[in-house]
């Protein structure tokens, strides 16, 4: 691989301007691509074959489309000691429905006050007014709801409380698109010009992956055009491609750097950074693209989509890594270094300060191996208190809009009026020859189960082949209580009715049912995710046990990232700091997909950590010798890139919203843990205990090919390269 990559840098380097002006034509057509063919996003959840999306699409052919389209309810409050039907409040709200009903998009706009069908609490203090659009959900141009918002602005100069909600308004009063990113890229920017003592770099790298990132997003808006993506796909995208893009450029400049002050050309230094560091970095580019492909078993399409999506960026990242770096690295040339450094007296390949001289980084690996058993016990520890929370963890897909916007204090106005569980009613189909009678008899067995408030009239349908029952529950949509309610009622509807079907349906039976299939999916993804990962770094490191203590530390990372997680966002740890507006259950996709993408990026460090460590040994040192020349080389660029990481996905933390601020927290500390945790004591520690058996591999996988992702045939073909490799190793030591 190191040698195959080695030409291909050195084709960059010879075609430098066909290179950076083939990614500027393939991020132009990106870009025109997406402003013509783009298409809208969704924001719905669901997963096919689910009861409770065979109800949704069976009320839709029973019942009509409309019943699914877009909605809102604005909800109106009476001031306080009054009640709606007096005669100045009665004509305002009849003001506000006419006006409902003209506005742009709008098909039907109910009276609250209508005794027909009236939408008013007991005491005539709280109404609300459904308004109907002729599209589906997500359908609702920002036009329109600016048209909805502004009929609800000027209604309240009547006195009346009035706010809005439902699927109609959607990221009202969020913080805006694109902050995290800048965020985060501020914070790389000055890590990387730390990193690097030059602006020039730190911007040239941002630059390249921005140009990944931008190809990789753009490509996703053209495809929106055609397939109907979730809305979130595009931001983890762009989350998980500027990190990595930012990281493995990191890691090709910083090996060039390297080969420069070693006293090579920059023809090179460019092969044997891409040869060497590429190599590393496609490795762990593969790692990540399995861990994101590998979603579809869930069977869960959105996921799929957001895993392709990302997966895509991914392979994008990769590929400007190896050709479009070191084309503008080519340009760069000697000022790609430091100026201090330009004119400094080169190193060889073999002289005696050919590793790094003894600093920190020795002295803490030193420390940890040193005191590996105590290492191994505290680091174990420690993350084991950490994962406690995870235990605890409930999960939903239930939408809490963000405290303080119109749609947050309109459910509280429906929860204070008619009972918390009237945002999130539950809907059973009735299905057969005698539906409406059916659904009417087993009312009064479904009123008298727990937490339930109230159970309306049925509903048949035009030919009475089917009805429509709806059971409002006592807590909100998010409790355990409603979702308890959910299995409670599938439970006991075939023993109330005979001779039709029955479905369950409704945002918390919506998210009951993908819930349980995620449950159920997660341990197959784990083995089959792991153990394709564990076959590559098997190949990797030709070793057992190298692969084993990276799996395990992923686990250990995984298990506090989750649980540092449930502590803030559900039982409210520390939430002032995450800008967080309120507890709850996590979203439902946050757990799997924080697996996913965490172990990609875990298995990248060992890669890129432990890489060094099996080049020195291989080059004859011994196994404690080699874990620290290794961890001395590769330590210092582990924790800038893991530096970046945390900056890009702690940076959409403060303003993000729904899944992403759950979902980019849990990736900050995930980050956080494996590599200044797992990858500096943990790893080093467990690699010292085991000794030579690190490097074991049993005779009957001797057949297994050598990667060399470590580049030592190309130190072998380099002209300066000294004879025997242990003299390397050793001059360091002394």
């Amino acid at each position: 691989m190191a040698r195959l990559l080695y030409r291909l840098g050195t084709f960059a380097h010879r075609r430098r301007w066909a290179v950076v002006i083939t990614w500027l034509v393939v991020l132009t057509l990106a870009g025109v691509g997406a402003a013509t063919l783009g298409g809208s996003t969704s924001n719905t959840f669901s997963i096919p074959g689910q009861e409770s999306t065979i109800a949704l699409d069976k009320i839709s052919t029973q019942f009509g489309a409309g019943d699914n389209n877009a909605s809102a309810r604005v909800v109106l409050q009476a001031p306080a000691g009054q009640t709606l039907t007096t005669p100045e409040n009665a004509a305002a709200v009849g003001t506000l429905v006419d006006e409902l009903g003209r506005l742009p998009g709008v098909v039907n706009a109910s009276n609250p006050l209508n005794p027909q069908a009236p939408g008013v609490n007991a005491d005539q203090s709280t109404g609300y007014s459904t308004v109907t659009y002729g599209v589906p959900q997500g359908g609702v141009s920002a036009a329109e709801q600016d048209a909805l918002l502004g009929a609800v602005d000027q209604a309240r100069t009547s006195g009346l409380t009035v706010e809005v909600t439902g699927t109609a308004v959607t990221n009202q009063g969020q913080v805006p698109a694109g902050a995290g990113e800048a965020i985060g890229v501020i914070l790389a920017l000055l890590i990387l010009a730390l990193t690097y003592g030059s602006l020039v770099v730190a911007g040239m790298n941002l630059l390249t992956a921005g140009v990944g990132v931008g190809v990789g997003v753009l490509g996703i808006t053209i495809v929106s055009g055609f397939v109907d993506l979730q809305s979130t796909t595009s931001v983890l995208a762009t989350m998980l491609g500027l990190a990595v893009g930012i990281d493995y450029a990191l890691f090709i400049i910083t090996r060039f750097r390297h080969e420069l002050q070693r006293g090579a050309d920059v023809p090179t230094a460019i092969g044997v950074a891409v040869g060497t560091a590429g190599s590393a970095v496609v490795t762990a580019g593969l790692t990540v693209v399995i861990a994101l492909v590998f979603l579809f078993v869930a069977g869960i399409p959105f996921l799929t989509q957001m895993g392709i999506a990302a997966a895509a960026t991914i392979v994008v990242a990769v590929l400007v890594a190896l050709t479009l770096v070191p084309a503008i690295l080519s340009f760069l040339g000697l000022r790609a270094l430091p100026r201090r450094r330009r004119n400094a007296p080169t190193v060889p390949a073999g002289g005696k300060h050919a590793v790094e001289a003894p600093g920190f980084y020795q002295r803490w690996v030193g420390a940890v191996t040193r005191h590996k058993v105590i290492a191994v016990l505290v680091t174990f520890v420690a993350l084991g208190v950490m994962a406690i929370p995870f235990f605890s963890m409930r999960t939903t897909l239930v939408a809490v809009p963000a405290e303080g916007t119109t749609q947050a204090r309109a459910e509280q106005l429906l929860a204070d009026g008619f009972g918390p569980g009237f945002n999130g009613p539950l809907t059973i189909l009735f299905e057969g020859p005698d539906a409406a009678a059916q659904a009417q008899g087993a009312s009064g067995s479904l009123s008298g189960l727990t937490d339930v408030a109230l159970v309306t009239p049925p509903i048949p349908n035009a030919d009475g082949t089917a009805a429509l029952l709806t059971v409002i529950p006592q807590s909100g949509p998010t409790t355990e209580a409603t979702e308890q309610l959910v299995h409670d009622l599938r439970a006991v509807l075939p023993t109330v009715t005979s001779g039709v079907d029955t479905y369950v349906t409704g945002a918390t039976a919506v998210s009951v049912d993908v819930a349980s299939a995620l449950n159920a999916a997660l341990p197959i993804y784990l083995a089959i995710v792991v153990g394709l990962a564990v076959i590559l770094l098997v190949l990797v490191f030709r070793s057992i046990l190298v692969p084993l203590v990276g799996v395990l530390g992923f686990l250990l990372t995984v298990g506090a990232a989750l649980g540092a997680t449930v502590a803030v966002f559900q039982w409210g740890w520390l939430s002032a700091l995450v800008n967080l507006d309120s507890t709850g259950p996590l979203i439902s996709l946050t757990p799997i997909i924080v697996i996913g993408i965490l172990f990609g990026l875990a298995m990248d460090y060992q890669v890129f950590l432990v890489s060094r460590m099996h080049e020195a040994h291989a080059h004859g040192a011994a196994p404690l010798d080699a874990i620290r020349t290794g961890f001395r080389q590769a330590a210092p660029v582990v924790v800038a890139a893991a530096a970046i990481m945390f900056s890009v996905f702690a940076g959409f933390v403060p303003a993000g919203d729904g899944p992403i601020k759950s979902i980019a927290f849990a990736l900050a500390i995930g980050i956080l843990v494996d590599a200044f945790v797992v990858r500096m004591v943990l790893v080093p520690a467990a690699l010292a205990l085991l000794g030579e058996r690190a490097w074991w591999l049993p005779r009957w996988l001797a057949w297994l090919p050598t990667l060399d992702v470590e580049g030592a045939g190309l130190e072998r073909d380099r002209p300066d390269a000294p004879p025997p490799a242990r003299e390397l190793v050793d001059a360091g030591e002394r």
